[in-house]
């Protein structure tokens, strides 16, 4: 659960070679693949201009997408 959001579990289906590029983007990120692909969704979402997206919905979601990134980063470079 990314900022606080109520997650909700689905099944995906993605052909072998988004799957590898999903993980090794998401290994990059340090983050979990749901937690990748949750962010990159409501990116491209936000990007293309889908549905309403409330301006202080948009900003905690970047903001907690940011908090994870430098979290992921700091355990990254304690682990060497």
């Amino acid at each position: 659960m990314m900022g606080g959001m109520t997650a909700k579990k689905i099944t995906v289906s993605l052909d072998a070679t988004t799957h590898a590029l999903a993980e090794l983007s998401a290994r990059r990120d340090g983050l979990s693949m749901s937690a990748w692909i949750s962010r990159t969704a409501r990116r491209e979402a936000v990007r293309l201009g889908v549905g309403p997206v409330r301006t202080a919905d948009a900003l905690a979601g970047a903001l907690a997408d940011e908090v994870e990134l430098i979290a992921a980063e700091e355990d990254m470079r304690a682990a060497g």
